[in-house]
């Protein structure tokens, strides 16, 4: 654990002290996104575009998260154990993507839905069963929404045979 804990804090150094508009914390074996991370990187939260949180064991992701990084435009969740998102998800303006492949959504995660700015969405390899097709319509920005491996609903599949203006990606039976 002791080594897991110094290599999250080496990549936060380096974060700050090389003046990075990227973290990646992949792999860290983190539960959560560690508190303390607020306080070091609060000088430098503005600068950062992407973070990478993939292949943790994050079960949630704290509001304060996207209340800090609010210039954030990727964000990489996939190969967590997460359910849901906090509603403060929805305020980020300029999240471009987010990939939460591989999670345990079971719910589509709505208030990605209010970010003008999101192009791709992935939740492939979660529990899906329903789509908010309309929601999703009406997104300004969006180009590509990945749900393969989701137990989608019959009617989603067949709602998503009409034509939409970015591409859908989904398992076919």
């Amino acid at each position: 654990m002791a080594e897991a804990v110094a290599n999250v804090a080496r990549r936060i150094n380096a974060t700050v002290e090389e003046g990075k508009d990227s973290l990646d914390l992949s792999s860290c074996q983190l539960i959560s996104f560690p508190e303390g991370v607020f306080k070091v990187l609060r000088t430098v939260s503005e600068n950062i575009r992407i973070i990478t949180l993939a292949g943790n064991q994050m079960k949630a992701i704290s509001s304060k998260f996207f209340s800090t990084f609010t210039q954030l435009r990727e964000l990489d969740l996939q190969g967590n154990i997460l359910t849901k998102l906090p509603d403060q998800v929805g305020e980020m303006e300029h999240m471009t993507s987010i990939n939460l492949a591989n999670n345990s959504f079971s719910i589509f995660p709505e208030k990605l839905t209010e970010i003008a700015t999101l192009e791709r969405i992935d939740l492939e390899g979660n529990n899906i069963t329903e789509l908010p097709l309309e929601k999703l319509s009406t997104m300004p920005a969006l180009k590509w929404l990945n749900v393969k491996s989701n137990p989608l609903n019959s009617s989603n599949h067949f709602a998503l045979n009409s034509p939409y203006k970015f591409d859908i990606l989904l398992t076919t039976d």
